[in-house]
């Protein structure tokens, strides 16, 4: 067995966590899979796995070669793929990072359409509303959404997302309904936290072609959009949310939209990933297919 198929090996072991299911799942006896890790230790030179009755899992050691181990892999097979035509099936496991809602409400429901093209692909999705390190974190690519603050990623554009001012009917029969942004001395705003850098957003409205904000008051901070649309449904004040987030709410009366003609600047949303020279078809095919996902199931505004 070569080093490559030695690698494959070790890191199907490590996320089975079994030596009997890797060898199930590469077609292999389970005792060429114990000596597969027994000749990659021996030729590290280390322990790589802990190995008791019930479950495998990784020394230190281990984990950082597994993520090495996975590096590698993705540019053997990139590398190989160079020469295969062009309608050549990809394949292999795409680590992709995306914002909470955006994963639960409109990637994971489609996933299965996804899947379903591309059968040589698996999915390992991170769900975050924070940015990660996509070198560190090994992930191939994040959807973003706002002004992008890492210059050394290249971005693929998804659109901009389009934002509302919205309340519940509960908070506009106590408080009244704000016609303008000047009305807002009068009000309550829940405020939203970067869960990144803790940085409070101020409320936001375009007005003449300029951005203005101000700092309403507010009795509550959250740093996830979950519990920021939830405090607005609870009638604890006003928030400023992608129209998409809240569509059922409005439908169903639980929110009201307002000061429709003082609406915050729409948001970016890219795709980012690291610099390569040759792109791997599995984020192609994913970006193109995330790029119509949004653009059918989301309020989305093309630019240009």
């Amino acid at each position: 067995m070569d080093r490559i198929d030695l690698f494959r090996v070790f890191v199907r072991v490590v996320e089975t966590a079994s030596f009997t299911q890797a060898a199930a799942s590469l077609g292999m006896p389970r005792s060429s899979v114990s000596a597969a890790i027994a000749e990659l230790e021996d030729h590290v030179g280390t322990r790589l796995l802990h190995r008791t009755t019930r479950k495998v899992s990784s020394t230190l050691d281990g984990t950082a070669f597994y993520e090495r181990c996975l590096h590698l892999i993705d540019e053997i097979e990139e590398t190989e793929s160079l020469f295969r035509p062009k309608d050549a099936k990809p394949k292999g496991k795409l680590r992709i990072d995306l914002p909470g809602r955006i994963a639960r409400r409109i990637v994971a429901p489609a996933l299965p359409d996804f899947l379903q093209k591309y059968p040589d692909i698996d999915i390992e999705m991170g769900v975050s509303d924070r940015v990660v390190d996509l070198v560190e974190s090994g992930t191939d690519c994040a959807l973003r959404i706002g002004k992008l603050q890492d210059s050394t990623l290249i971005a693929r554009p998804m659109g901009q997302l389009s934002l509302i001012n919205v309340a519940s009917p509960a908070y506009l029969e106590k408080y009244g309904i704000p016609l303008t942004p000047d009305d807002l001395c009068c009000h309550w705003v829940v405020n939203y936290a970067s869960p990144t850098t803790a940085r409070i957003a101020p409320w936001e409205w375009v007005e003449k072609g300029q951005i203005k904000t101000i700092f309403p008051k507010s009795r509550i901070t959250v740093n996830n959009a979950e519990s920021y649309i939830a405090c607005s449904l609870a009638g604890l004040g006003l928030i400023q949310i992608p129209a998409y987030d809240v569509r059922n709410d409005i439908q169903q009366q639980k929110l009201v939209e307002i000061m429709d003609h003082y609406q915050a600047e729409a948001m970016l949303m890219a795709l980012v990933y690291p610099h390569r020279q040759h792109l791997s078809r599995r984020i192609q095919v994913f970006a193109y297919w995330l790029e119509s996902l949004l653009k059918n199931t989301m309020t989305v505004k093309r630019e240009g």
